[in-house]
Parts: structure tokens; C-alpha cells; sequence
């Protein structure tokens, strides 16, 4: 049974007349004559009862006229969907990020995006770069928006603007006023973000760049969110590694201090599946995130001990 028999002979229950049946559908009476009997013979049971030179619709042909007219009008709600789709009038984008980048960068680029497509919906999840990673692989996500670098074969990605990592420590801590050295940097007493986070990764590995040995990294505290981090630092527990976007308010304030160690600039990076096709709305959402800028080379300067 195809569309088009079902076309075919609801046309002709409407009309109970083959040759106005085939005139409606710009096709030729023995068209219409065989679709119809394709469909009875298939199922072998007659449609139409013959009565003289009239045909009227039989038993079994009123109870199949129901259900074909639910079929047609299915598949006419689902070319509206399409035809919307494609011309974004309806759909949704599903964005995974990690949280850096959903609550503090993401948030105005969806409502500009918002403003310019207010038919479109954001389905926006947020989880540390792992879980963004798992999200985009499984198809739960459309996009992934991570700070951290991924491995995996399946992905595609590009850079796109980014932030800045820097350490922040209470006003009265001693590297508020004297940068650190390496060996100090190590047994720092840190607070950071738990393992598998952008931010923890990236942090990591920009310490190694400056000759600190990673693997004694005194750590007091792994917290699971950027506002646990801000809040442990702001009450003395230790000196943290968080974005400038997480500690703007509190360095406006003068609740933080921002220490004299220039870390470089960190681009994000933009994630998506590698074998699937993104929707238009997820096409037109990629085209409204702004491109990455130029990383600057570092500027630091440290005492070897300190």
C-alpha cells in the first residue's frame, strides 16, 4: 500500500465517480481503476460496491476511508513540520556545555539568537567537558560548547572566542600583592574544580607550561561547580583557578583579588557529531557564535622559588 493508492482512493470516496476522481488528480481513468483494484485484490476485499453504472462505498470501504483520511492528514502535518523546519518557523536547538560557558558566555548569545528566531527553542544541558563530550557522542546534544580538549575520533570541533583563566585570591593573601614562584605555585593549597572539567584541565596544563611539576600539586579542595570554587577562595580556604567571567562581580567588588600570573587566553571549542547532520536551527545557531580571537603569547614572570 503506497500514499499515493491512498490518495487515490479517497479522492474516488469523495466523489464515488472514477472519471471525476481522475480528473481531480490530473491522471487517467484506468489509472485510477488500477490503483484501486491493486488495493482490493491486495487485501482481497472489495472497496466499492458496483450497483448498475454507479459505485457506492462498501462496508469494509467506510471503515478503510476512516482511517486512510487519518493517514493523509498525518503525513500533511508532517510536511508542515518539515516545510517549518526548514524554513525556521518551528524546531529546537539541544546544546550541552560545560559550565563555565552555559552560565556565563552562553546566556547572551541565546538571546540574541532569541530575539532573531523567537519560534525557535534552546533545550540547553550543562555538565563539566566529559559529560558535554558524552552528550554530543550519544546524540542527547546537537552541539557541545567545552573548554577542555576531547580525543575522540567522532567529534568535529572549532575554537571559538573564549576567556581567560586566572588565579584569584581574599584581599590579605600574600600573593595578593607578590606574585608566586614555581615551587609556591605547587604547594598553593588550591581550590579547583573536580577532574574531568575544562577549567581543572586547562589549568593543569598551563601550570606544566610555567615548569611546575603537576603531579605534586597540593590541592586542598575539589568543589563540582565554578560557584563553589568562588565561594570557597572568597572565604580564605585557599588561592583558586577560575575563568574572569565566574569572578568579574567579586573583582569589581574588590572581594577577589586577581594574582599576577598571566595565564594565556583559552579559545572554547564548539563540538559536534562528525556523522550527523545538524538541523537548520542548529545551522543557524552555529553561524550567531561569535569566531575565536587571537591567543596572546603569556606574559609571566616568576621567581624560581618564592
Amino acid at each position: 500500500m503506497t500514499l499515493e493508492q491512498l490518495r487515490i482512493f479517497v479522492c474516488v470516496a469523495e466523489r464515488l465517480n472514477m472519471t471525476r476522481a481522475a480528473e481531480a488528480l490530473h491522471i487517467t481513468q484506468s489509472g485510477v481503476s488500477a490503483s484501486i483494484s491493486a488495493l482490493e485484490n491486495t487485501y482481497g476485499t472489495a472497496l466499492f460496491d458496483r450497483v448498475g453504472r454507479r459505485i457506492e462505498l462498501s462496508v469494509a470501504g467506510q471503515a478503510f476511508l476512516v482511517e486512510a483520511e487519518k493517514v493523509l492528514s498525518q503525513v500533511r502535518n508532517a510536511q508542515r513540520t518539515l516545510a517549518d523546519l526548514s524554513n525556521l518557523r518551528r524546531g529546537a536547538v539541544s546544546i550541552s556545555a560545560s559550565q563555565t560557558i552555559g552560565n556565563y558566555w552562553l546566556p547572551q548569545i541565546i538571546a540574541e539568537f532569541n530575539t532573531r528566531f523567537p519560534h525557535l527553542g534552546i533545550e540547553l544541558h550543562m555538565s563539566n567537558t566529559a559529560g558535554v563530550v558524552r552528550m554530543v557522542l550519544e546524540g542527547e546534544a546537537e552541539l557541545g560548547f567545552v573548554e577542555g580538549s576531547h580525543a575522540d575520533a567522532a567529534l568535529t570541533g572549532s575554537d571559538i572566542d573564549g576567556d581567560r583563566l586566572c588565579v584569584f585570591v581574599r584581599p590579605g593573601h600574600p600573593w595578593a600583592e607578590h606574585p608566586p614562584g614555581i615551587e609556591a605555585l605547587a604547594r598553593g593549597g588550591w581550590v579547583l574544580r573536580e577532574d574531568g572539567s575544562g577549567t581543572r584541565s586547562e589549568f593543569v596544563r598551563a601550570l606544566g607550561s610555567l615548569g611546575v611539576d603537576t603531579s605534586t600539586l597540593d590541592v586542598r579542595l575539589e568543589l563540582p561547580t565554578n560557584e563553589s570554587v568562588r565561594s570557597a577562595v572568597l572565604a580564605g580556604v585557599g588561592p583558586g583557578a577560575m575563568s574572569e567571567l565566574v569572578a568579574r562581580e567579586a573583582e569589581a567588588s574588590g572581594a577577589l583579588v586577581r594574582v599576577a600570573i598571566k595565564l594565556p587566553r583559552r579559545a572554547f571549542r564548539m563540538l559536534r557529531h562528525s556523522e550527523r547532520k545538524l538541523s537548520r536551527a542548529a545551522e543557524m545557531f552555529v553561524k550567531s557564535v561569535p569566531a575565536s580571537r587571537p591567543a596572546r603569547a603569556p606574559e609571566i614572570r616568576l621567581a624560581a622559588n618564592a
